[in-house]
């Protein structure tokens, strides 16, 4: 299992929700954070929260629907010197719930599209050529289970479409301590998931992190936060790499 003590992770959308309680879990074993929200004073809390744990910490701030934001974030924390070894892009945008999915507009999937999709991408294409180099790295993009439902197209849409970035970009080092997977925290009582939801978002830990810290050299997995609910991190990692293999093949 990987040692995430005095390493430097990114995590976007750390402000609340599943973000908040993975920069909690994330601090908790000694990882030091770049924080990510809207704006700065969104993360106050969580900052100071993480730093009376002992770790070293960062807030930054991005629009995420805005790609120059983005490039400017990144920009910024090139800046602060650190060395990144584990980004987790949390952060994601359902734009709208349509009953009247045939009167979807576009805008539903422009904005989906560069909240979910490109802006990971973007984080993903910056920092992976430094974790090759570095020989170390690990990135965790937040997906979402939901299949059928053509009210929620632009989000699900961006999610797939998130998806087969990963699972491509992820065969590329397949086999190296540079690994790329997925993420979801499951349907969970966060704004997002919204007040209905089965699962607390607190279900998600440690499964939502697992992926930061198998050590087994294997991409392009799905690791599902609820298949790891109620066990410690070791059990969660022994799980992980026993039972989730690569979409590769041999």
């Amino acid at each position: 299992m990987v040692n995430v003590k005095g390493r430097w992770a990114l995590i976007t959308g750390a402000a609340r929700g599943i973000g908040y309680l993975t920069a909690k879990f994330m601090a908790e074993h000694g990882c030091n954070l770049i924080l990510h929200s809207r704006k700065l004073e969104h993360t106050e809390k969580v900052l100071a929260e993480v730093k009376a744990l002992g770790v070293e910490a960062y807030a930054v701030e991005a629009e995420l629907s805005d790609l120059d934001s983005v490039a400017k974030m990144l920009d910024k924390i090139d800046s602060l010197g650190m060395r990144v070894d584990i980004v987790m892009n949390n952060a994601g945008m359902q734009i709208a719930y349509r009953n009247e999915y045939f009167k979807t507009p576009v805008s539903d999937y422009t904005e989906s599209f560069k909240i979910n999709t490109i802006s990971p991408a973007m984080i993903m294409y910056h920092f992976l050529p430094k974790m090759i180099e570095n020989g170390f790295g690990r990135i965790l993009n937040t997906t979402s289970g939901i299949r059928l439902e053509p009210q929620q197209a632009g989000y699900s849409a961006s999610k797939a479409a998130l998806d087969k970035i990963t699972i491509d970009l992820g065969s590329t080092v397949e086999g190296t301590d540079v690994m790329i997977n997925l993420t979801d925290p499951g349907w969970c009582r966060t704004d997002l998931g919204g007040p209905w939801a089965p699962n607390a978002p607190e279900s998600a830990i440690p499964g939502i992190a697992v992926g930061a810290f198998v050590d087994d050299k294997k991409s392009g997995r799905y690791l599902n936060a609820p298949f790891f609910t109620g066990m410690t991190l070791e059990e969660a990692v022994e799980k992980a790499e026993r039972e989730f293999d690569s979409p590769y093949g041999k």
